[in-house]
């Protein structure tokens, strides 16, 4: 029996996303496609004129007005490609997209050097004594802090133009995973012939089965060794265009650039790798119980994820999982679950694969719409995992569009992970304390084990590869195959061995990983996990203020920077003691799992 995608006509409408609520139809959205391209023209009638607070104000008002239809239209095009990206007219929709972003881009060059024209004064006078130009205070101090990296308007125009080519690494590997790249097949554990995918990879590499564990890791692997060079060009061409945009902005160097978007501290990023270091004796200890429990002379890397214990029922049907989703956020309140589960039945989410269809799962929205989610759901409980973590970012969005005007209505990565991950935990936390089964609860406790694995201390040794890589750039360092490989393969040997033996097919693991297309992203797991982990625990003492700041800060959008709006809800990031905290839980659930495996 072969087990294969279904298409996507094949999947119910109630699974599935509605588009139609952006844009009725294809027409609709290239109407608004148009109208966003005449809009942008005409916004070239503002350059040359920003030398008082009314024409800046204006100017501003105008420019977000084109972001609002723009926005839609993005998101639009993005969803339709991602539903299934073997159909070309919605591949051609997103390129007009991308384009149009790049037009708005490049049309928009002039507004900074403008504004930065005047000195600091005379932008927080214009604020003070023009009507409504209060509402952009942050915005212009924003760009008043980033002063020494902004250059002429010609030149900025130039570099916004540019800017739709140095996508091409992240594009390309978009369409080579959920395209192009077909991965063969394997035998499950039933003897079923199985078809390979990205989204089943997940799910077949958490067998009981260790022969079907080290099946799919092989055959998996073996397809991007087959495209290695390929890979090694995309990602020494991705991290060249970071270099790049660093240089010409004269930033000290790539990490700098990326951290400075959000007034990030570089201390964060650097006592992250350091604290996650000191803890990693507590990770060889975990891999030693695993080892252990499953009977294992050697724990290999396909072995990271199978099960401790066996005879656990562990598939979550989605309609059980949005239950499990609304009883493990009850402590977010009444309003927040409510305003959820509406969501959940009126079109955010695409819940199963299909073929065609983009890996993995994201949240994405627009200003004016509501958020979408897509999901690639199998019945497991990671998959229950992945629902809540989606729905938290979707719901940051929500409130953050609802509280916040254009300008502001988008968070800021940094805060981004923390609503999502502080949903992944409650629902975790109430499996665990609710389930009567003590093989059960061996499994969830695992589970939560992998989570900061996973979410904290692997998302350090990404962030610690991007570190690497991006310097060996900045060093003119040769970024070949074999010098990637290397890099990658001496960071999991210093975070997993001796515990653990490094299989040589771990070394192209990194071509897998979309987050390094993306420029110093993944970091912000890391520390998204140690602030919800500390909002979760706030939330479960039943305070009310701790659940007015927690919604206060879901509300705040982009309206300050994102380690104040985090200190207003009482959680101070740019000091170790919350990663810290994270490392001293993780180390006290690895003592519980020993004691009970």
């Amino acid at each position: 029996m072969e087990l294969k995608q279904k298409k996507r006509d094949e999947i119910p409408a109630q699974y599935k996303w509605k588009l139609e609520n952006i844009f009725p139809t294809d027409d609709a959205w290239r109407k608004a496609a148009d109208t966003t391209k005449a809009e942008t023209e005409a916004f070239e009638e503002f350059e040359g004129t920003l030398t008082t607070g009314e024409a800046i104000f204006a100017c501003l008002e105008k420019y977000f007005d084109i972001e609002e239809i723009n926005g839609k239209v993005d998101l639009y095009a993005y969803l339709k490609k991602s539903e299934d990206t073997n159909i070309a007219a919605s591949q051609a929709m997103w390129d007009i997209a991308d384009g149009i972003n790049t037009d708005v881009n490049a049309a928009a060059a002039f507004m900074k050097p403008e504004i930065l024209a005047h000195d600091v004064a005379t932008i927080r006078g214009f604020i003070a004594n023009t009507p409504g130009l209060k509402k952009y205070e942050h915005y212009l101090e924003n760009i008043m802090r980033e002063k020494a990296h902004v250059l002429s308007a010609e030149i900025e125009e130039i570099l916004a133009n540019v800017e739709e080519l140095g996508y091409a690494p992240e594009n390309i590997y978009d369409m080579l995973i959920s395209a192009d790249l077909k991965f063969g097949n394997i035998t499950d554990e039933n003897g079923n012939t199985v078809e390979v995918t990205d989204s089943r990879y997940t799910s077949l590499k958490a067998s009981p089965d260790r022969r079907v564990r080290k099946d799919v890791f092989e055959t998996f692997w073996a397809s991007y060794w087959q495209l290695k060079n390929t890979f090694a060009t995309m990602l020494s061409s991705g991290i060249k265009k970071d270099v790049f945009f660093a240089k010409t902005r004269k930033y000290p160097s790539s990490l700098d650039a990326a951290l400075s978007e959000s007034n990030i501290p570089r201390a964060v990023y650097e006592n992250l790798i350091a604290t996650v270091h000191e803890s990693l004796p507590i990770l060889q200890r975990y891999f030693d119980i695993r080892k252990k429990a499953l009977g294992l002379d050697e724990l290999h890397m396909y072995d990271r994820y199978a099960p401790l214990v066996e005879g656990v029922e562990t598939k979550i049907p989605y309609e059980e999982a949005k239950k499990m989703v609304s009883e493990a956020l009850a402590v977010l309140g009444k309003t927040y679950v409510a305003d959820m589960e509406a969501g959940m039945e009126q079109g955010w989410i695409d819940v199963y694969a299909s073929e065609g269809k983009e890996p993995g799962g994201f949240q994405a929205g627009a200003y004016g719409t509501h958020p979408y989610i897509l999901i690639n759901y199998e019945d497991r409980i990671l998959d229950a995992g992945t629902l809540a973590h989606e729905l938290g970012h979707a719901m940051h969005s929500y409130y953050s569009y609802q509280n916040q005007p254009n300008v502001y209505a988008d968070a800021p990565t940094f805060t981004s992970e923390v609503a999502s991950t502080v949903n992944e935990v409650l629902m975790m936390e109430h499996l665990i304390k609710t389930t009567t089964c003590p093989k059960t609860r061996t499994y969830l406790l695992d589970e939560y084990i992998g989570m900061f694995r996973d979410n904290m201390i692997r998302q350090v040794l990404f962030a610690e590869f991007e570190m690497i890589t991006h310097r060996m750039e900045e060093n003119d360092e040769p970024l070949t195959l074999e010098a990637i490989n290397e890099v990658y393969r001496s960071l999991n040997v210093k975070y997993y061995a001796p515990a653990m033996v490094i299989d040589q097919d771990i070394d192209i693991e990194w071509a897998w990983i979309p987050h390094f297309y993306m420029n110093f992203y993944v970091y912000q797991y890391s520390t998204g996990f140690a602030a919800a982990l500390a909002f979760a625990k706030k939330l479960q003492s039943g305070c009310p203020q701790a659940l007015e700041d927690y919604l206060g800060f879901l509300k705040a959008g982009d309206s300050d920077y994102p380690i104040e709006i985090l200190k207003k809800a009482g959680l101070d990031m740019s000091s170790p003691e919350p990663v810290k905290d994270t490392m001293q839980v993780f180390e006290r659930l690895v003592n519980e799992l020993k004691k009970v495996s």
